[in-house]
């Protein structure tokens, strides 16, 4: 099962409603891709799954080091708080 690694965005239980009444269970999955995003921050490539979604996001708040800066780190994969992380110590290093 596939699962946003920045926003947390998972897999959704819910139910399908005829129109009989009659509810069906079924899964929604979201649209997660294995995307390479460039960090200014790090002057290079970063591999994750992220969903199109937070792509959108991304682009509207300002890049990929602002989005990471400002998530919730309860809802970063390891490998996203790994280079969270990293953005950090670099920005810290150039001031």
């Amino acid at each position: 099962m596939s699962k946003c690694e920045i926003t947390g965005k998972g897999p959704v239980v819910k139910n399908l409603v005829s129109h009989s009444n009659i509810k069906t269970k079924s899964t929604a999955q979201p649209n997660v891709q294995k995307k390479r995003i460039f960090s200014r921050a790090l002057n290079s490539m970063v591999r994750l799954s992220i969903a199109t979604s937070a792509l959108r996001d991304m682009e509207h708040i300002g890049g990929f080091d602002a989005f990471i800066l400002n998530a919730d780190d309860s809802k970063l994969s390891k490998r996203a708080l790994a280079v969270k992380t990293r953005i950090k110590k670099k920005i810290s290093t150039k001031k």
